[in-house]
């Protein structure tokens, strides 16, 4: 059993300059909080940049002092020997801008009027994102990524880092990810940000300013998101029809095991994330569309690229199916782009991703190292 990176400690850096967004605004005094693990070598040849998804954050491996018992939420691929090997690479997770983690976003408080942003924090895309990551690249010394790796949301920005930055890349981990979202994960979002609004609490986005939290909101939207990050045989598997107490109390209260799972994350989510960040992150996810700007046409969007690009998939992942996957694979090869495919069996729906199955490990490992 491969070891792991240990104790681990977050940073932050100021990025810069200001950053000119997609809807136009410019956003400053940009502050990132971010997480390195392993040593970048001479050339800074050997970095490899990590993109987390809606509800993730920097702390991708490893563990805190005070909280040994709770690693990172990548820890089962990032360490030494793991498939992204810590002795080999310098990887590197920031918590992107309009996170709730420690860079800038909704809850900071903005330095041009001396108030939290809250509700008037901008709305951001996957493409900013890039250019903030572009800019901590930068002032990390990395010129040249040895690969960009995520899942979900995370293979989004990973895809549009090999699109945008074309020579700043080599290689493109784009794991159980999609091309843009269908109409159904729109609705999905649209339901989980329908939640939070609705609050009572929520005050139009100013909830911070009125000490409130949209608290129940934010549980709704959490347990509608994990059950679609669900697959049906992981949820039969782990909860069956399970009674809580044996028996059925014939009241609306917990009574099957599953019942108790989700208000058990919700009320989890609830207390650690904010609510404007889950607002701007799932319009983000529902904006991102690389061929936008190409009429449409994804094997013209993927012309630029010049990095090698892995597409991973998993079999039981309904919310970003391996069609979805194929869909990227089949414009990278009408591209005549250097892909490779890997659809992987697994019951875990789409949080899959997070799970170390072999096959997976060792084929994203083979990646890397070749």
């Amino acid at each position: 059993m491969n070891k792991g990176i240990g104790i681990v400690e977050e940073r932050s850096i100021s990025l810069q300059g200001s950053l000119l967004l997609e809807s136009g605004q410019t956003l400053n005094n940009i502050e990132l909080v971010y997480e390195t693990y392993g040593e970048l070598n001479s050339d800074a040849s050997n970095a490899i940049l990590i993109c987390h998804a809606l509800s993730g954050n920097h702390h991708a491996a490893g563990v805190y002092q005070d909280e040994k018992e709770r690693p990172g939420w990548w820890d089962a691929l990032i360490g030494p020997g793991k498939a992204i090997n810590t002795d080999k690479y310098f990887v590197v997770c920031p918590n992107n801008i309009g996170g709730c983690h420690g860079s800038t976003g909704p809850s900071s408080l903005n330095a041009e009027t001396n108030e939290i942003y809250g509700p008037d924090f901008p709305v951001i895309t996957v493409k900013d994102w890039v250019n903030s990551q572009a800019k901590l690249a930068d002032q990390l010394n990395i010129k040249i990524w040895h690969a960009v790796i995520g899942g979900s949301l995370g293979g989004m920005q990973a895809l549009k880092w090999s699109q945008m930055f074309p020579d700043r890349i080599s290689k493109a981990g784009v794991i159980a990810a999609a091309p843009k979202l269908s109409a159904q994960n729109i609705a999905f979002n649209e339901v989980a940000r329908q939640a939070i609004i609705t609050d009572p609490d929520f005050q139009a986005g100013n909830y911070l300013k009125a000490g409130t939290s949209p608290k129940r909101g934010l549980r709704l939207a959490r347990m509608v998101g994990h059950i679609t990050y669900l697959s049906e045989e992981a949820m039969r598997t782990k909860f069956g029809r399970e009674l809580k107490e044996g028996k059925l109390n014939f009241g609306f209260e917990v009574e099957f095991e599953v019942e108790s799972y989700l208000r058990h994350q919700g009320d989890v989510f609830s207390e650690s994330f904010d609510a404007n960040t889950y607002l701007l992150m799932t319009k983000l996810l529902d904006y991102f569309d690389p061929a936008d700007e190409f009429n449409g046409d994804l094997v013209k969007a993927f012309e630029p690229i010049k990095a090698k690009i892995m597409v991973i998939s998993f079999t039981s992942d309904w919310r970003f199916s391996p069609e979805r996957s194929k869909e990227i694979v089949n414009a990278l090869l009408a591209a005549e782009k250097e892909t490779t495919y890997l659809e992987i069996k697994s019951a875990h729906g789409h949080d899959s991703f997070l799970f170390a199955e072999e096959r997976y490990a060792k084929g994203l490992s083979a990646f890397l190292d070749n």
